[in-house]
């Protein structure tokens, strides 16, 4: 298929409190700012609001369904999520060829709004993405380690880091198609995942990144984050069946805004890298704003 510079295309969709909790079940981030009503509405939301790897996945269906189509691959990706998506509110998830690559990717611009209100913009970025048979190079980013700082707050600082371990599972696959209505072959087919060059069936990559979402929104920094920006690459593929390790550790604070800078790695059993990401999210509504203690690494 050819795809030009300009190429648009769109869906809506309305997000309930119970997709909140089955999301919230399944990647195991139950943070209160999205799974209990009475937190959220203290905090500075007003509400529960979505998960930002819920409407990442809205984001993979769009690529899988419209551009660039099935077998679609998200190597990189970043977003912003200015305003919170709540329950009942239709929104309005869009895509737009920025820029058709040389190596067969595409560069796609996604914004996701407020169906009745498009300057109510809850979810935006870039993607590149590459379609089925396309698998280009993709660079990891650069090591930041000792360029950051600032002074401890909220019993957080820099270095403090914590690790996760999971096995994704068939059903947990299952379970993902059925709740966003992303079923992109390359993680329902084993025949069409390996004819497009993979062992089996992939992990999606908005189940990768709620690794760092429960982390982030349970631990470190703890219940109550916001995840305000991300940026996250995916040098390799996760299978069913294999350990994955997240990591998430501090690299900069900001007191005097409550932000928290974090890099993020995902690595699997034998040593490769599928997820290399920095987060930046704000502190806030942290439910524990006093000393995290010995159980989190210092690096």
């Amino acid at each position: 298929m050819i795809f030009n510079v300009g190429d648009k295309a769109s869906f809506r969709r309305v997000l309930t409190q119970s997709e909140f909790n089955r999301f919230a079940e399944l990647s195991g981030d139950d943070n209160p700012i999205h799974c209990d009503p009475v937190f959220a509405a203290k905090s500075h939301f007003g509400g529960t609001v979505s998960h930002g790897m819920l409407l990442d996945s809205l984001l993979c269906k769009a690529f899988a369904e419209l551009i660039p189509g099935p077998g679609a691959k998200q190597l990189e990706q970043e977003l912003m999520f200015p305003n919170g998506t709540y329950t009942g509110e239709e929104i309005f998830i869009s895509l737009s060829v920025n820029k058709v690559n040389p190596d067969g990717t595409l560069e796609i611009g996604t914004t996701i709004c407020k169906a009745s209100d498009p300057a109510n913009i809850k979810c935006q970025g870039k993607a590149r993405v590459a379609p089925l048979g396309v698998h280009p190079k993709v660079t990891t980013l650069p090591d930041v380690s000792g360029e950051h700082g600032g002074d401890p707050f909220y019993g957080l600082a820099v270095g403090m880091f914590a690790e996760s371990r999971r096995t994704f599972t068939a059903a947990d696959l299952k379970e993902y198609c059925d709740l966003t209505g992303d079923r992109n072959p390359i993680w329902c087919h084993t025949e069409i995942a390996q004819h497009d060059g993979y062992k089996d069936i992939i992990v999606p990559w908005p189940l990768l990144a709620g690794m760092f979402s429960d982390m982030l929104g349970t631990q470190l920094p703890g219940r109550g984050t916001g995840w305000m920006k991300q940026k996250l690459i995916y040098p390799d593929a996760a299978y069913p069946g294999e350990e994955l390790t997240a990591r998430v550790e501090i690299t900069r604070l900001r007191a005097d805004k409550e932000l928290v800078n974090l890099r993020s790695t995902i690595r699997a059993a034998d040593g490769r890298l599928v997820c290399d990401g920095e987060s930046l999210v704000l502190v806030r509504n942290l439910a524990d704003k006093g000393d995290k203690g010995p159980d989190f690494g210092r690096g």
